[in-house]
């Protein structure tokens, strides 16, 4: 009931009692580039943001990890100052897209914006949401595992193919414009 529906071409209002979020010109810079996608969640969760601050990538350092995300969950470049200076949301959203050029949205679900935090989408609202909560269980279990073993490394990719795969392998199609 707290969801806002907007317009995809002018981010009009078109159903809910709240105004859209400040990051509305990012979320429709993503659902234009990203096919496939029925909703994004902008988090402020904190082990995502720690990583997202850190300017890191999450390595890919499990098979839990695996079930989701077919690699490390990037993070973006930071903004230019003339990024921050004009249009900064809508340029967020760019900066998501400009570092997804070489990967398959739905193969990635979520993403560290440099500096700022996680971004997570999936084929609805509700898929959305439980990408965000696992990005979330993902930097945590990422920060505990490198906090007992500094020197881990990614899961070998023979296993992270077959999670990955047996996982999300046949409902996926490609999703950039």
């Amino acid at each position: 009931g707290d969801l806002v529906v907007v317009g995809i071409d002018e981010g009009e209002i078109i159903e809910g009692r709240h105004p859209p979020s400040v990051d509305t010109p990012t979320h429709l810079v993503l659902y234009r580039a990203f096919l496939g996608i029925g909703g994004v969640v902008r988090a402020h969760s904190l082990y995502a943001t720690a990583w997202a601050q850190a300017n890191r990538e999450l390595p890919a350092l499990g098979t839990s990890h695996a079930d989701y995300f077919h690699g490390a969950v990037p993070c973006t470049r930071l903004p230019t100052l003339h990024e921050v200076r004009s249009d900064y949301e809508a340029n967020t959203g760019r900066v998501i897209v400009e570092r997804f050029r070489r990967l398959e949205p739905l193969h990635f679900p979520g993403v560290l914006v440099a500096c700022q935090g996680p971004y997570a989408w999936g084929a609805s609202v509700a898929q959305a949401v439980e990408h965000a909560v696992v990005l979330e269980h993902l930097a945590r279990l990422g920060s505990e595992t490198l906090r007992v073993s500094p020197g881990a490394g990614a899961i070998p990719r023979e296993m992270l193919e077959k999670h990955f795969l047996r996982n999300q392998g046949p409902r996926l199609s490609p999703g950039v414009n």
